[in-house]
């Protein structure tokens, strides 16, 4: 008799040889089973790691208490696949640091200084991967403070190391001219994609054909959740139609081996194909930016950008003023175009310009 197991998770996951593996955990978020489902010895596993779950361990009343517990919340079991995987790099880092720390220690006021010195050391090999192990670690005392677990949160509002941005970092029209004319079949698609709908790379490389009906993309973005039902506009549909013709995975893009992309693949190939095309400064993530300004160029309002690109209309609105357009001379030019087009040179403005005059000399 088969017996059912509470709190199980499956996952399937498909392989590179396009075949599809099923691995099971004690819970989500929980350790891997390596036993065959059914079996005395998956019982024995499932058994065994769910008592040491329950059991009290020597790290009650440490920090590391409290990174075990965040870490069996919905609020990082729910997160996408390679934010988790970002934040459990992150967090061995801060257990091999602090996991030993009483909880108590984090009312005294001297600890902010002992953890701004390990992200400054940290800032040292890398500032922005210091600024990101330093918010994980301030995320899981916010969680803990929130649930009064803790008497403070001593790593509030820490500011940042790392003051760069991508701001200047937009693909050219020469760059995706020249990218496209040299770049091979399989790495071309997904940058085109990325164009023509500024998704992010995870969401574009899991498209299926499912989701392309011949006039849209219909997608859930992994980070966001949004569903999003985006227009296909010719010059991309007319790259997936020759795409669908010569399909040999159920994913849209695909290897030159007819094979789904891993993410790791395509970043070695999109890097090997930017390289030979003489691309510097700029990376595939940066096709996500370039897509809103070339929208913008089009003469997209906000509420159509993020409608097509899934950002808020809050984020999309700072893109647009901070990031991207206001260093974009095109813009300008474009601007100035219309300004001579419908400006001081019509009937109407030349008529407010001579008022506005004649009122300045009278009040003179």
């Amino acid at each position: 008799m088969r017996v059912e197991l509470k709190g199980v998770h499956k996952v399937r996951s498909k392989l590179a040889t396009g075949q599809v593996a099923v691995y099971y955990y004690a819970w989500r978020g929980g350790p891997r089973i390596e036993a065959e489902p059914g079996s005395p010895e998956f019982l024995a596993a499932y058994n065994a790691a769910h008592a040491a779950r329950d059991k009290p361990t020597h790290h009650e009343g440490t920090l590391q208490a409290l990174i075990t517990a965040y870490q069996q919340t919905p609020a990082f079991t729910e997160l996408a696949d390679a934010t988790r995987q970002g934040y459990v790099r992150h967090i061995r880092q801060i257990e091999a640091e602090f996991g030993d720390m009483p909880i108590k220690a984090l009312s005294d006021p001297r600890v902010r200084g002992e953890f701004l010195d390990w992200r400054d050391r940290l800032g040292q090999k890398s500032k922005r991967s210091a600024d990101y192990a330093f918010s994980v670690l301030a995320l899981i005392l916010a969680w803990a403070y929130d649930r009064r677990k803790i008497p403070s949160n001593p790593c509030e509002k820490p500011g940042r190391l790392y003051a760069g941005s991508r701001a200047d970092d937009i693909w050219t029209e020469a760059q995706i001219d020249t990218f496209l004319k040299q770049a091979p079949k399989p790495v071309r698609l997904p940058f085109l994609l990325a164009i023509w709908t500024g998704q992010r790379q995870a969401d574009i490389l899991k498209l299926t054909w499912s989701a392309y009906d011949g006039q849209v993309i219909r997608l859930k973005q992994s980070k966001t959740g949004r569903h999003m039902v985006i227009p296909v506009a010719r010059q991309l549909r007319e790259a997936l139609e020759a795409a669908k013709a010569r399909r040999k995975t159920l994913t849209i893009c695909e290897t030159s081996r007819g094979q789904p992309w891993t993410s790791d693949g395509f970043k070695t190939s999109f890097g090997k194909a930017q390289a030979a095309a003489g691309i510097e400064d700029v990376t595939f993530h940066d096709l996500r930016g370039t897509a809103v300004t070339l929208l913008a160029l089009a003469g997209c309002s906000v509420p159509e950008i993020a409608a097509l690109t899934g950002h808020s209309l809050k984020d999309a609105e700072a893109i647009l003023s901070r990031h991207y357009l206001g260093r974009d001379r095109r813009l300008g030019e474009s601007a100035m175009a219309k300004l001579e087009k419908h400006g001081l040179g019509t009937p109407t403005v030349k008529r407010r310009v001579k008022r506005s005059a004649v009122a300045a000399g009278e009040a003179g």
